[in-house]
């Protein structure tokens, strides 16, 4: 993209790549920006800004799109729009230019995110512009120009990785009725090859956010990339999922998150037990839309924000200790425990300790069950008239 965008626009070209706790070597990324034409490569760590700002709120409010993508990719668009929008004014530069296809999700996430960053800002996308068709096509030009891309003919995936998640598409993943082969996975075990014992971990939070992993305290970097390791290894996290983009069209793709499941599922366990009725019930409803803005590239918008207090409201209580079993891809809750836990003993058991009042459900149920049984009253009554058919009429 940097020597297309060089010849076609004639401009001095300055490349920018957040480091969100990809895979990739990011130093050689440099030295390839100025080879190809770029006059300044700029890298930064922003893996501890990725985790407070952007996953965190995410895990709070338990965002997972059409319930059950953790939105990895989708997380990290705004924070890398956000500084892309800072150095172009510290460089004076006159566009933005990204490498979203003109189908995918990306390219409104980025281009939404920088406009409402600087709306004066242009943002340019090569891959609705320039002329190659197809995947074979761009990797024909990068091998003319002696570019060096990991993506090849036999292994054509596009693969987009961070720390909260992987996600992989193309090649023989856009058929839905095919098993992902075993090289389409890149950092987790596949199940019928994990251990055959059962992993624990014990997850502590305060406040809805993950402070400790199996008694340690960590911060958020270091506690998501071990767990990614431990749960990885026994096969958590593998995701296939067809889902609806924004663009209109329904696609395939794999994702693995073995700390995001983890978390989730820890965290929306132990809001089980410091969570009343109504809050808990309501808060369902608000994941569901807060996943779909962030999908949508809505992160930088008036409703996020409010989202946000709303949750953080939920979240004062959100405190305690969670203890997950991990066997062969399953991720399982085996307990729980909280200072500020709803869940009373006494109430709930039916033992000789029983101290909820049985008689005082009678009359309970007899006014909760008041308008269905005036309804029904009702309606009856007005049935027993025969209806005339049109010929009686």
């Amino acid at each position: 993209m940097v020597k297309w965008l060089k010849d076609r626009y004639d401009s001095e070209i300055i490349t920018y790549t957040g480091n969100l706790g990809q895979k990739a070597e990011l130093m050689s990324i440099a030295e390839k920006a100025r080879r190809t034409g770029a006059s300044k490569a700029y890298i930064e760590d922003l893996r501890g800004e990725f985790v407070r700002d952007y996953v965190f709120p995410a895990l709070k409010a338990g965002a997972l799109y059409e319930g059950a993508y953790p939105l990895a990719t989708a997380l990290g668009r705004p924070l890398l729009a956000k500084h892309l929008v800072e150095v172009a004014r510290k460089e004076n530069a006159a566009a933005i230019a990204h490498g979203c296809t003109g189908k995918g999700n990306d390219q409104v996430r980025f281009e939404v995110s920088i406009g409402a960053l600087d709306p004066s800002m242009k943002a340019i996308a090569p891959l609705r512009e320039w002329e190659f068709k197809s995947r074979e096509e761009e990797l024909a030009f990068a091998k003319a120009n002696n570019i060096p891309v990991a993506v090849t003919v036999e292994h054509p995936y596009s693969i987009d990785d961070n720390l909260w998640g992987v996600a992989v598409e193309c090649g023989v993943l856009e058929n839905p009725m095919a098993e992902p082969p075993a090289d389409a996975y890149q950092i987790t075990t596949a199940p019928e090859s994990a251990p055959s014992t059962p992993g624990y971990v014990e997850i502590e939070f305060e406040a809805g956010i993950p402070v400790a992993l199996n008694g340690v305290p960590m911060d958020g970097v270091q506690l998501i990339e071990t767990l990614n390791e431990i749960a990885g290894a026994h096969g958590v996290g593998r995701i296939d999922l067809v889902e609806n983009r924004l663009v209109g069209i329904k696609s395939r793709e794999i994702y693995e998150a073995p700390a995001a499941t983890v978390l989730h599922a820890a965290h929306r366990e132990l809001e089980r037990i410091t969570l009343d009725r109504l809050v808990f019930h309501f808060k369902q409803v608000v994941s569901n839309e807060y996943a779909s803005l962030i999908y949508n590239g809505l992160w930088f918008s008036p409703l996020r924000e409010a989202f946000d207090s709303f949750i953080n409201k939920t979240q004062e209580y959100v405190t305690g200790l969670v203890r997950m079993k991990l066997y062969k891809g399953s991720v399982v809750v085996v307990g729980r425990s909280s200072p500020y836990s709803l869940y009373d003993k006494s109430l709930a058991t039916y033992s000789a300790e029983d101290s909820f009042d049985h008689k005082a459900s009678e009359g309970f149920i007899k006014i909760f069950g008041l308008p269905l049984k005036t309804i029904s009253r009702i309606r009856h009554a007005e049935e027993v008239i025969p209806s005339q058919t049109e010929e009686q009429r």
